[in-house]
């Protein structure tokens, strides 16, 4: 089983970005994805600096994937989508409809089918594998039980990829909420989710952790953990995604790949997880359950 590491999703410094992958290149992850895939308007690392990083990182052994923008909005977006699918020498993953188009119009038949296409069928999946996806990601909402009928439902055989680690990924939107919490328009907005490893908490008004906002992106704010699931997991995926965070993210790469070999059990690799999450445990997607619950098989 193949251990990922997906794009990071927040907008971090150059320099804490370049830090963060140099770590990576060490790390127990056999692929990782790079690139920005929330919004166009985050500049610290442009792509000709996300294909030299990625340059840095085939070279230390790991498999290389640049991520496209799941919200083309302009473009300016469709240039960068241009010049992401023209590399030959990466992997694609297409995360809208406009880089699946690219890429089978390039006659590309290494691509990857993202969680943002929202493939919930085996026709929608059979007609990636047909456009020339070679492994798609599960929809991070959908739930083990369905995953399993959907691959056993005349599905092609292409690698399957399931989200394992991260805060959820629930919506997008033109409007960036990050912004307007700081009462600004997202043309003019101050580049306010700069720095914000892991993004902004929204409680409700008891306190309690609700979601969290990220720019164009609503994510949860409940940390999705499928440690304690990995038997279940096995039976439908082949690799393993790890969405980054702030502090932590090459220990609970390691904890996955010892999980993965059997070093130590997935109920064990849960309870060593806690130290490292930025939130409470979920897994209620994965069960066919609220997102937001931590469901326990009695």
């Amino acid at each position: 089983m193949k251990i990922a590491l997906g794009p990071l999703l927040y907008y971090w410094s150059r320099q804490s970005t370049l830090d963060f992958y140099a770590q990576i290149a060490e790390s127990a992850a056999d692929i990782v994805y790079l690139g920005e895939t929330v919004c166009s308007r985050r500049h610290e690392l442009r792509l000709d600096d996300w294909l030299e990083v990625g340059e840095i990182l085939a070279a230390a052994g790991k498999e290389v994937v640049m991520s496209s923008q799941a919200l083309i909005e302009s473009e300016s977006d469709l240039k960068a989508l241009r010049r992401i699918v023209a590399k030959a020498e990466f992997r694609v993953e297409a995360n809208d409809m406009s880089a699946v188009h690219l890429l089978s119009t390039a006659g590309r038949r290494d691509w990857i089918a993202g969680p943002t296409l929202n493939i919930f069928n085996p026709q929608t999946l059979s007609l990636m594998a047909e456009s020339g996806a070679t492994r798609w990601m599960a929809p991070p909402e959908m739930s083990g039980e369905v995953l399993t009928e959907l691959l056993a439902s005349g599905a092609p055989a292409i690698e399957t990829e399931v989200l394992a680690w991260g805060r959820l990924p629930l919506a997008h939107s033109a409007r960036c909420f990050t912004a307007r919490h700081y009462n600004l328009q997202k043309d003019t907005c101050e580049f306010r989710c700069l720095g914000m490893k892991d993004g902004l908490v929204l409680r409700t008004r008891e306190g309690e952790p609700f979601l969290t906002l990220n720019g164009v992106q609503t994510q949860s704010a409940r940390v999705h953990n499928l440690l304690g699931d990995l038997a279940s997991v096995r039976r439908a995926a082949q690799v393993l995604r790890v969405s980054p965070q702030g502090d932590n993210t090459v220990e609970v790469l390691k904890l996955f790949r010892d999980a993965v070999a059997d070093e130590v059990s997935p109920q064990d690799a849960l309870r060593r997880s806690a130290e490292w999450m930025v939130e409470a445990p979920c897994n209620g997607f994965w069960h066919g359950r609220p997102g937001v619950e931590q469901f326990v098989k009695s």
